[in-house]
C-alpha cells in the first residue's frame, strides 16, 4: 500500500477556477446551436486578396464569385483602397433546410493600405470569372528615376 503524505498531494489552487472555465466554455458554445448566423470566431476575411506590384503599377486581385458589378463599390482615399459590396443568397425567401451551409452571405467591406502612393485618376477595375482585378498606377514621384551625373 502506497503511503501519501499530506504535503505531497496536489490540491487545486482555486477550486472555483475550473468551474468558471467550464461556464465560460459553455457560454461560448451555446450560441452556436441556437443561432442562425455563424459565430464570429469562424469568420474569415472577405474578399480574399492578392496584392502584387511591378515598376509602374500595383495589382489587386479579389475573389468575389457570385457578386454582380452593380453590387460592388471601389474607393481610394489617400493610400487606402476600400472594396465594398454585398453577396446575396440566391435561395433567400425559399423554404429550404440546409444540410451544410459554408458559403457566407451579406455585406462586406475590405480596406487595405497600399505600399506606395497611387495616381488615383488612372485606376482601372475589371471583373472576369469571379475575380476583380484593380490596376493602381503608381504616382510619378514614387517611380524610380535615373539621375544623370553632370561633369564639372
Amino acid at each position: 500500500m502506497a503511503l501519501i503524505r499530506f504535503n505531497e498531494r496536489q490540491l487545486p489552487r482555486n477550486p472555483w477556477a475550473e468551474l468558471e472555465k467550464m461556464r465560460h466554455e459553455m457560454e461560448m458554445m451555446l450560441p452556436r446551436y441556437f443561432s442562425n448566423t455563424q459565430p464570429a470566431a469562424s469568420a474569415t476575411v472577405y474578399p480574399a486578396l492578392n496584392i502584387s506590384e511591378d515598376d509602374a503599377n500595383i495589382y489587386v486581385r479579389a475573389e468575389v464569385p457570385g457578386t454582380k458589378k452593380e453590387e460592388l463599390e471601389i474607393f481610394i482615399e489617400g493610400d487606402t483602397l476600400t472594396i465594398k459590396g454585398e453577396r446575396r443568397d440566391h435561395a433567400a425567401g425559399e423554404k429550404i433546410s440546409y444540410h451544410r451551409q459554408e458559403i457566407s452571405y451579406g455585406r462586406f467591406n475590405r480596406a487595405v493600405t497600399m505600399p506606395t502612393r497611387i495616381d488615383s485618376g488612372k485606376i482601372k477595375a475589371t471583373g472576369k470569372n469571379g475575380i476583380l482585378t484593380i490596376v493602381l498606377p503608381k504616382s510619378e514621384e514614387t517611380k524610380p528615376r535615373r539621375i544623370t551625373i553632370e561633369a564639372n
